[in-house]
């Protein structure tokens, strides 16, 4: 910042207002933090805390400036400095905007603290809003450090880091904790010492584990709940322990130290490690866990979406998400290597263009999504995955039961809405004509100027490029109101014709509430389709895009340039028209989705991804359209 202009500023203000003390007569009750790093500039100063920094500039005096107020705050607390700055001065200006940016900064911290000469103290000064509350709280604490083996690395890691943060440690054996955990239960202030692995919800716990090579440091909270994560860590990360050979002498101290760490944060009202880890990653509300591993030797938090919830601010429901950005977000929590529940969507070295192509796997299986952009392909991958994961043991049609999976409530209402559209045209087609609704009326589509942009790219992508000789029929089916739902279906032109890539019969299906939109997701389906048949002919489950993305993938604001044939405009012109489709389909369907759980003799992975979605913000719906009375459809021209 600039001193000059804001100390001129600053001094008008106070002419006349010299009866309110200012921040040069309160001085004395502050201090640099402790750790704060100071570079002199030639015409200012640079500072650095803990989590925290500020630029002052201003002219060559201000250096000067800062020497003066620097010695202030190291010995009398700024009593001359006051007397010699007088009010209205230029000079008190300049004094009391360097202390207003220091203090806006954090790197201030009251005296008392800052006068401890203990390491403990000197990092509550460094770290603390209020040091001396910080320091008093950890002072009455009492730990205990409980373990199958008293006696092992961990343990006597852990007490020796609590010893030194100025915690009282006591060690005891805990016989139903399992070999390679460790529990660190804090008693809240005035409670008995924590003489049992059970304890009060008002305590404080965590538990470290170390097995083969890879450990963890499960969030804090009750008892209860660190328990219930580090069964749920110890079982996830089985699968990534080393076999054999013998571990890194670094690896328990570095557990155990951070395990010690979050205690006496929690203890003393510090945020969270995790929160000071500045990785972008984590995401904020959602509990963090250190996932370490021997080789090489290194520790990361990572969001911990554990299958049991305990405590209150775990159990609370989750916002739903809302964009795209906030989805893609939280899709690497789902597909974490360690932590996760499902596999990483991957492009690899599948084609990107004309549509973008990604694969991923599903109880061994391959699964391969496409869609205009990669990340729309991710999103679509991952609900698919987790569909075809929750729906273990549901029967029916491959996308007609078993759960609808959603980034957020809109969005798997969206797709489950259109699955049933598709669904109740394919029973009309096969003979079913009986239903109060509206009887459908074909709808002529031919790629011709005045059509959407989108419609007619990704039919030339289709037939040009690719080589496929297709076409298209297109239904209208409404209940007789305002409200509309278009079907699309993209196929081979001749029976028993092969398309490009050794694909026949149909290629693309879609229902939107325009007939260009359902033209254009149905030709960009069957482009998926045609690219993923020449170059992932081995994968199982195809995810083709529809447009329930569009809500999310909708931007905030378009470009000027952009118009109808970019497709972050198309996605908006689509999201408008989401609210007025699902209220078609609900009226046309009769059906409305229903929030789906799994059944309570599911199995414990179901539970499991079941959980981590709800703690995501993703939505999961029931998708069992019973017997209903389907409307008569007639097929478009071709």
């Amino acid at each position: 910042m600039t001193v000059d202009q804001a100390a001129q500023d600053t001094a008008a203000s106070q002419e006349g207002e010299r009866a309110t003390p200012d921040a040069l007569d309160s001085l004395g009750r502050w201090t640099l933090r402790p750790g704060v790093s100071v570079t002199a500039l030639p015409h200012g100063v640079h500072l650095r805390g803990w989590i925290t920094s500020v630029t002052l500039e201003g002219g060559p005096g201000l250096p000067v400036l800062w020497g003066r107020l620097a010695e202030a705050l190291a010995g009398d607390g700024g009593a001359e400095l006051a007397r010699a700055a007088l009010a209205g001065s230029p000079l008190r200006a300049a004094l009391v905007t360097v202390i207003g940016q220091l203090h806006d900064h954090d790197l201030l911290v009251e005296r008392p603290a800052g006068e401890k000469g203990d390491a403990a103290g000197q990092w509550l000064g460094a770290v603390a809003d209020r040091p001396a509350e910080a320091a008093s709280a950890l002072i009455r604490s009492r730990v205990r450090v409980l373990a199958a083996r008293p006696d092992g690395p961990l343990a006597r890691a852990a007490a020796r880091a609590l010893d030194r943060a100025g915690v009282r440690a006591a060690t005891a054996e805990a016989a139903d904790l399992p070999d390679g955990q460790v529990l660190l239960v804090a008693a809240a202030p005035g409670e008995p010492s924590p003489l049992a692995v059970e304890q009060d919800a008002q305590d404080r716990a965590v538990v470290v584990g170390l097995r083969r090579g890879v450990g963890f440091v499960t969030p804090v909270g009750s008892t209860r709940q660190a328990r219930a994560d580090a069964d749920g860590l110890a079982d996830r990360l089985r699968r990534r322990e080393a076999p054999g050979g013998a571990g890194h002498p670094g690896l328990p101290v570095l557990l155990a130290s951070s395990a010690a760490q979050r205690l006496v944060c929690a203890v003393a009202g510090l945020r969270d490690p995790s929160a000071e880890a500045g990785d972008a990653r984590l995401i904020p509300g959602l509990p963090a866990a250190l996932v370490a591993e021997r080789e090489p030797l290194r520790g990361e938090y990572r969001i911990w979406a554990g299958p049991v919830l305990v405590d209150a601010d775990r159990v609370r429901p989750r916002a739903d998400v809302r964009s795209l950005a906030e989805a893609l977000a939280r899709i690497p929590v789902l597909t974490d290597r360690l932590a996760g529940v499902l596999d990483e969507p991957d492009p690899g070295a599948l084609p990107q263009l004309p549509a973008a192509l990604v694969r991923s796997s599903v109880a061994g299986e391959v699964l391969v999504s496409g869609s205009a952009r990669a990340d729309l392909a991710r999103l679509e991958a991952v609900c698919r995955a987790a569909e075809l994961l929750l729906g273990k043991g549901e029967t029916g049609l491959e996308g007609e039961g078993g759960p609808v999976v959603g980034a957020g409530a809109v969005h798997a209402r969206g797709r489950a809405l259109r699955r049933a559209g598709a669904v109740r045209q394919q029973g009309a087609r096969a003979g079913d004509t009986a239903g109060p609704f509206s009887a459908a009326a074909p709808v002529p589509w031919s790629p011709e100027p005045g059509r959407h942009p989108q419609a007619l790219h990704w039919w030339s992508v289709l037939v040009r490029r690719l080589g496929v000789d297709a076409d298209v029929a297109v239904s209208r089916l409404d209940t007789g109101g305002a409200g509309a739902v278009f079907h699309a279906q993209v196929r081979v032109r001749i029976r028993g014709r092969t398309a490009v890539g050794g694909v026949s019969g149909v290629l693309g299906t879609a229902v939107e509430a325009s007939a260009d939109d359902a033209v254009a997701f149905a030709a960009l389906s069957a482009v998926v389709r045609v690219q993923a048949a020449a170059d992932a002919p081995h994968a199982r489950h195809l995810v083709t895009p529809g447009g329930a993305s569009a809500s999310l993938a909708r931007p905030e604001a378009t470009a000027p340039w952009e118009d109808a044939g970019w497709t972050t405009a198309w996605l908006a012109e689509s999201a408008a028209r989401e609210p007025g489709l699902q209220e078609t389909l609900t009226a046309l369907t009769g059906w409305s989705p229903q929030p789906w759980e799994p059944p309570a003799d599911a199995h414990t992975d179901v539970h499991a991804l079941w959980s981590a979605l709800r703690q995501c913000g993703f939505c999961v719906l029931s998708a069992r359209l019973g017997h209903r009375t389907l409307p008569t459809l007639t097929e478009g021209s071709r």
